[in-house]
């Protein structure tokens, strides 16, 4: 399917033309009807040559009071149908309509003079075609055709066939934003959506979130053109049917997304084109997709703003919007978003600064300009900026610019040697400690940065960072000497661990102690027990040439060691796995 919208003046035949196109009746409401006057959306389809392609209409009110409405009807839609009236000209809703799908970026359209039947079409022809050129429109082909008389009307749908085919088509697999224009229930089904899907795919029973992005909502039916289907593919006007939605939520302007894909923001940072940034009101309305949302504007350079959302929307880089003052000038603002993540601005000139960076910025999605901006980003918030990841994160979801990364890795290893110089006795840096220093979101971030390949100097244990200097602190003398001393009693009697109070009076605190065990001086077997290191697989040794199994008397004299050290020696030696228990009195090697 192909989807249009109309565009053009009140009164020029937009609904009369596609009524004629498509042998439906677009105005659906009695009072326009009765009034010959489109007040709302219209969606009417017809079959296009040679192969019967269906070729969709959202047909939009063309009078002042509806431009809300007509922004609606157009926003989601790549293509549209320029409707002017012979007898009339160029007109102001024209104008306007046109300056906004020039704003929207519309690329795509197919020129129709009306009423040829009634007036000579081709001044008109001529005038409109000029006007439709110096817009993003472009060369648009212009059919002269009459609604009344037929006239012309196989020209504008070869026409329309071939503007068709030159349509691109969107993913399949993209992530759904599907705008909504309408909303009802439908007695035994309850509640159903209609919108056009710009790309991806639909299919009974997905899941879908709507409104504040927390209500999960589930698809029970589906319909393209008065069809039942189980699955729809953009570009597609569907009707779709959710269960799970409170009364009240879904209406115009909302939006169904994929899950955890969007990001909604209330604040972004913009381009505008069509008016100076220093002539915009400080209130006006965002209209995109088929919302409208009243925004706070903040001029940053030039041509960059801030806008700030009385609403959050599900927005990327590289959305294209309209921003418009309502009742004010008519001219409308086109908007690019440029950054739907910016950073605060708080401080003195960041103002100034932010304006200089987003003037380098273009409004295509660049993943390496991103990472080098926010050094650190998760890939899936970085995706549902619209912005592709670039590479393979660094640790789980998170990416890094590389200079970011390399910078990080040389900052955590001169941390680490400062914490080493500033406290020999306890060289090792906690991980945590290490996070907050480097101001990282994330511990793993720190995990990654110890074992990146090529990085060789730093290592991690029990939750510390060591450095190649610091892994084996030197030990003041006084506490070298107490060391030393400690290790000739060991040297004589292995196992007779030193009292603690022995070890106070050489100045052996916990801390020291921990110090000497960490330089590898001594072996730390329980609180406050201490033996040369090696010293549990000499005890092992022993034990094994005791009858099997032991118990901790057994064990204690074969030692020639007390039960103050036996016990905790025994337990080390469990979790070591020279040693199991075999009840709760013996315990044999293994």
């Amino acid at each position: 399917m192909r989807v249009l919208a109309t565009a053009g003046h009140v009164d020029h035949g937009k609904s009369a033309l596609v009524r004629a196109l498509t042998g439906m009746e677009p105005d659906r409401l009695a009072e326009e009807r009765r009034r010959g006057l489109t007040l709302d959306l219209g969606f009417v389809w017809t079959g296009l040559p040679p192969d019967g392609e269906p070729l969709a209409f959202v047909d939009v009110p063309g009078h002042e009071r509806f431009v809300a409405t007509m922004l609606a009807g157009v926003g989601p839609v790549p293509a549209v149908l320029f409707v002017v009236a012979a007898d009339q000209g160029w007109q102001r809703q024209s104008q306007e309509h046109l300056e906004i799908l020039h704003a929207l970026g519309v690329r795509h359209a197919v020129l129709a003079v009306t009423r040829g039947d009634l007036a000579d079409p081709a001044p008109v022809r001529a005038d409109a075609a000029q006007r439709l050129a110096a817009t993003s429109l472009g060369a648009a082909p212009c059919v002269e055709v009459s609604a009344v008389t037929g006239q012309g009307l196989s020209a504008l749908r070869a026409e329309l066939s071939r503007l068709a085919r030159a349509l691109p088509v969107p993913p399949a697999d993209a992530d759904v934003r599907l705008w909504l224009d309408r909303a009802f229930t439908v007695r035994g089904h309850g509640t159903v959506v209609t919108g056009t899907l710009a790309a991806g795919t639909l299919r009974v029973g997905d899941r879908l979130t709507a409104g504040d992005g927390t209500t999960v909502l589930r698809v029970r039916g589906l319909q393209c053109l008065n069809e039942d289907r189980d699955e729809v593919g953009a570009v597609a006007r569907v009707a779709v049917n959710v269960h799970g939605a409170p009364d009240g939520l879904l209406t115009r302007g909302q939006v169904l997304l994929t899950p955890g894909r969007w990001l909604p923001t209330s604040v972004t940072d913009v381009r505008v084109t069509g008016t100076p940034v220093a002539e915009l009101p400080r209130q006006a309305t965002l209209h995109f997709g088929t919302a409208a949302v009243p925004v706070t504007v903040r001029p940053l350079g030039t041509d960059t703003a801030r806008l700030t959302l009385a609403r959050e929307l599900p927005l990327r880089v590289g959305d294209r919007a309209v921003l418009r003052q309502p009742g004010g000038p008519r001219t409308p603002s086109a908007v690019t978003l440029l950054d739907v993540r910016p950073p605060r601005l708080t401080r003195r000139g960041a103002a100034r600064a932010r304006a200089a960076e987003l003037a380098t910025l273009t409004g295509t999605p660049d993943a390496a300009s991103e990472l080098r901006r926010r050094h650190l980003v998760r890939r899936g918030e970085l995706h549902a900026m619209g912005v592709p990841a670039p590479f393979e994160p660094v640790t789980g979801d998170w990416l890094a610019d590389p200079a970011h990364w390399a910078a990080l890795r040389e900052r955590l290893s001169q941390e680490v040697d400062r914490h080493a110089s500033r406290d020999p006795l306890d060289p090792g840096l906690p991980t945590e400690a290490a996070r907050r220093l480097l101001a990282l979101p994330d511990r793993t971030l720190i995990d990654a940065l110890t074992t990146t390949p090529g990085n060789r100097q730093l290592h991690q244990r029990n939750g510390k960072l060591y450095g190649t200097t610091s892994a084996a602190p030197a030990l003041p003398p006084h506490l070298s000497a107490a060391v030393d001393t400690v290790r000739a009693e060991l040297t004589e009697a292995p196992f007779r661990a030193p009292e603690a109070h022995h070890l106070t009076e050489l100045g052996l605190t916990r801390k020291a102690l921990a110090a000497a065990v960490t330089a590898g001086a001594l072996l730390k077997v329980g609180d406050g027990i201490v033996l040369l290191p090696g010293a549990d697989a000499r005890a092992a040794a022993v034990l094994r040439d005791l009858p099997q199994p032991f118990t901790t008397s057994e064990a204690r004299r074969a030692l020639d060691t007390t039960r103050r050290v036996a016990v905790p020696l025994l337990e080390f030696l469990d979790t070591r796995g020279y040693t199991e228990r075999v009840d709760d009195q013996r315990r044999r090697c293994r």
